[in-house]
């Protein structure tokens, strides 16, 4: 049992990194989001702190992602920009979801980007791994 859950580990090492720091990046850009809506919500639109929260989120998942999950010795600018190809059209859903579970459903802005982060997290590991940090063979 030890053996194959010890193989079963070593099999999915990348995407068990992967889930750790999503994990990481979700509470970062979660709370990274409340606390600036706490700070700023009767100067700041919501949305305009949703676009701030996400570039910060954004910034710090490809830390983690480079350094601690794929491991990546690429180009960094190349990387960082293809990271933002894969977050780019996500978050311009995300703030699109987040108007309207907002506005029409009534649900406080707080609430609607933790669901929206954990949605992310999950989908966004096959554009990084298959686009972001895919290594090139040479």
């Amino acid at each position: 049992m030890i053996r194959y859950i010890s193989n079963l580990v070593s099999q999915n090492a990348q995407f068990i990194r992967y889930l750790i720091g999503g994990a990481y990046n979700t509470l970062f850009g979660f709370l990274f989001f409340a606390t600036i809506y706490y700070y700023f919500s009767e100067q700041v639109h919501y949305i305009i702190l949703a676009i701030i929260s996400n570039i910060a989120a954004i910034t710090n998942s490809f830390i983690v992602y480079r350094l601690f999950v794929f491991k990546s010795k690429g180009n960094i600018l190349k990387e960082y920009l293809r990271v933002y190809v894969v977050y780019g059209l996500s978050a311009i859903i995300s703030l699109i979801i987040m108007a309207l579970m907002v506005e029409l459903l009534q649900i406080h802005p707080v609430v609607t980007q933790g669901v929206i982060l954990f949605v992310t997290v999950i989908i966004s590991y096959f554009g990084h791994k298959n686009f972001s940090f895919k290594k090139v063979d040479s």
